[in-house]
């Protein structure tokens, strides 16, 4: 199967551009931050604190985290209950970051990433696809942009949503959630070695999709 592999920050508009080039080349796309965010309501859900271990892992026990596809677009099933709403909230996103640096969590979720790119020619994002999820995936792409480029378009795409956030707010969390992902133990964000480097802070969402969809033929 052909897989491309994208990784990159938070905001950098890896899940759109991914969506819309997956559609593009008939492939699958699979939002693997989706599968963080889900555990990270999971625990949120119980009203524990996501950045401690000791909350985490004996929730790993009690769900079941599975993707689905309706009409080509990814939905998350947490315990069969669909949460693609719920993890989209700012909340969620720190969960996330938080719950994926601990290594039994990423033990947890690799098995179903690697299923569905054995089984599926797909586009895969997160933070560490081409790195330890799929290194041998045959396009590996990082896809960056500023923090205040992100913190704008996430800004814009939650307005848009009809959710009232503040971009300085927003701006704090993705440095920190950078900075966090960078820095963490267990699979740190980086790009791979053989990765191409796409920077989008001043690149049109159609002129990305366009630069994904030309490296795939290329390969």
């Amino acid at each position: 199967m052909f897989n491309i592999a994208i990784d990159g920050p938070a905001g950098a508009g890896k899940s759109t551009a991914a969506r819309l080039a997956a559609k593009e080349l008939g492939f699958i796309y699979v939002d693997t931050g989706a599968l963080y965010r889900a555990i990270g309501v999971s625990v949120l859900r119980k009203g524990l604190d996501t950045s401690v271990k000791e909350n985490v892992l004996p929730v790993l026990g009690e769900i079941k985290v599975t993707l689905g596809f309706v009409d080509g677009e990814q939905r998350v099933y947490l315990n069969g209950e669909d949460v693609s709403k719920e993890i989209r909230l700012p909340e969620a996103s720190m969960a996330a970051s938080n719950v994926s640096a601990m290594p039994e969590v990423r033990a947890f979720l690799m098995s179903l990433q690697r299923e569905l790119a054995e089984k599926n020619e797909c586009i895969m994002d997160g933070r560490d696809i081409g790195t330890v999820i799929l290194p041998d995936a045959q396009l590996k792409i990082f896809l960056t942009a500023s923090p205040e480029i992100r913190a704008k378009r996430r800004f814009d795409e939650l307005e848009a949503k009809g959710t009232t956030v503040d971009y300085d707010s927003l701006l704090e969390e993705i440095k920190q959630r950078d900075y966090q992902d960078s820095h963490r133990e267990t699979a740190p964000l980086k790009p791979a070695e053989d990765s191409v480097y796409l920077d989008t802070s001043d690149m049109p969402l159609q002129k990305v999709v366009e630069t994904i969809v030309r490296l795939a033929g290329n390969n």
